[in-house]
């Protein structure tokens, strides 16, 4: 007989999640064989879906979905009534908890993409570019400085060479 993956991704998670059962156990209770259900379960654990937890016990890893996947869930969940976004969950191998997680990531990414992006890298010509544009702005700036001192200078200059003039003709007359 054929099962689907879906199914057999429930048998598993039944065995190796929290409180699993024994594929015998199992066995009595879908009437799946007990071959076939450890089968699956070794097979999971070869493939590195389940990892161990703090006890030693194995635990089946979350299962990973690409972007595309997790927006077509959040999409379709989100045209469900309540009583269809039960039976939806229960076909995709979901919880109300990952669907809320799932809502979220694809709304950060949303937001995420909309928003400007910032440049992470800069090549080395382009950090070279901006030192040395940072550098000329420095230098005109001090330029700027060093030209404005000498039109006061000079103004000071020419200030107090004529108070001297006037205080030599005062003298004189």
């Amino acid at each position: 007989m054929t099962y689907s993956v879906v199914f057999r991704e429930r048998m598993v998670e039944k065995m190796l999640g929290p409180g699993g059962i024994t594929a015998y156990m199992l066995s009595k209770e879908t009437g799946v064989a007990r071959t076939t259900l450890a089968r699956w379960r070794d097979a999971a654990m070869q493939r590195g879906d389940v990892k161990k937890n703090s006890a030693g016990k194995p635990r089946r890893r979350r299962k990973t979905r690409s972007p595309r996947e997790k927006i077509r869930l959040v999409m379709k969940a989100a045209g469900l009534s309540d009583e269809d976004l039960g039976a939806f969950l229960r076909e995709e191998g979901l919880h109300e908890a990952d669907l809320k997680r799932l809502r979220e990531e694809v709304l950060d990414a949303a937001e995420k993409g909309l928003s400007p992006k910032k440049r992470q890298e800069m090549s080395p010509a382009e950090k070279e570019l901006k030192q040395v544009k940072k550098e000329l702005a420095r230098k005109e700036k001090a330029l700027a400085e060093t030209a404005a001192l000498l039109v006061l200078r000079g103004k000071l200059e020419a200030f107090l060479s004529e108070d001297e003039d006037d205080d030599t003709t005062e003298k004189k007359g």
